[in-house]
């Protein structure tokens, strides 16, 4: 059956934890909601060595832990539970409705966090698992490979940013891109270039050329790339692929309810983490300027509840602050 709750909210991974175990903590009835099993991301992690407090811990231990503390404080936390829609009441209270209950709260805190976009090429789900070979986070997982050889694939910021990262742990690093312009900025893309020609480089581009495979046996060993203009292929043995071609947003439940980015991120205040909707916080990965890490993340859970207690004090706030 469903039921009345202060807080409410939609993704137990490290936003929701967060934010549930603050809401918790200061005694609001509290409700998470997960689609699939707490900790989204983070569950493939094989060692976390950037979250304060921890030298090196795997990603579902962290999350096991993060799960005993909520829970110890009276969260409740429903899993395989997909949300299907919400709607703001006229009493203020937001109503949620799932695939087979539905619920209300005084306040929701949106925290579906996003998924990374795939190259869907063979090779890339097998070596996905932890340790395999393949990543999606330069920030997280460039330590593993020191004075190893990757390759890194993408064009935009992040994928500049995250490749800059790598080259100061890896022996070398391969650019690939399907493309001779790059999308990033123009400060980001001088930074690389720059580097790119230093004389004895370990970062090397690979444009025109997209991957075709990622092979080997047990973990990565090789990748396959082929050029986008003669459709020649060449192997670049590697330890490990980085993929950074994006973040989907699992946010598609929330059209018409929330404001969203053309690339389906969640709209909100970056100050107050507030939406468009009163008593409607967004939290995390799914949201507009979100920092994509794991510490972030959790920061965010634990801001929204704290402004979530402002509005619970004073609804005005959310229009005239």
């Amino acid at each position: 059956m469903g039921g009345q709750y202060d807080c409410i909210i939609i993704g137990a991974g490290p936003a929701g934890l967060g934010a549930g175990l603050y809401a918790a903590r200061d005694r609001f009835s509290t409700l998470l909601l997960e689609k699939f099993f707490p900790g989204g991301q983070i569950n493939t992690t094989d060692r976390i060595e950037n979250y304060p407090g921890y030298a090196n811990i795997g990603g579902p231990d962290l999350i096991e832990k993060m799960i005993a503390q909520v829970t110890t404080f009276g969260a409740e936390l429903k899993t395989g539970t997909e949300v299907m829609s919400l709607k703001r009441l006229t009493d203020g209270r937001i109503e949620v409705t799932t695939d087979n209950d539905t619920y209300t709260a005084r306040a929701v805190i949106l925290s579906p966090g996003s998924s990374y976009r795939n190259l869907n090429v063979p090779g890339e789900q097998e070596f996905r698992q932890a340790g395999t070979g393949v990543s999606y986070c330069g920030t997280c997982d460039a330590p593993f490979f020191k004075g190893k050889k990757v390759v890194a694939v993408g064009g935009g910021n992040t994928a500049v940013e995250d490749t800059l990262h790598l080259a100061k742990f890896a022996a070398e690093v391969v650019m690939v891109h399907r493309r001779q312009e790059f999308r990033a900025t123009k400060v980001l893309v001088e930074e690389l270039m720059a580097k790119v020609n230093q004389p004895g480089s370990n970062l090397k581009l690979k444009l025109d050329s997209t991957v075709s495979s990622i092979e080997g046996t047990g973990k990565v060993q090789r990748v396959i790339v082929s050029n986008v203009k003669t459709g020649q292929k060449e192997t670049i043995d590697c330890d490990g692929i980085f993929i950074f071609v994006g973040m989907v947003p699992n946010t598609g439940f929330l059209k018409g309810f929330v404001e969203l980015s053309d690339q389906g991120f969640i709209r909100c205040d970056g100050m107050y983490l507030r939406t468009a909707v009163p008593g409607v916080f967004a939290a995390g990965d799914c949201r507009v300027g979100a920092a994509m890490q794991l510490v972030t993340a959790v920061a965010d859970g634990v801001n929204s509840v704290m402004w979530m207690k402002q509005y619970f004090r004073d609804p005005d706030w959310w229009t005239t602050a």
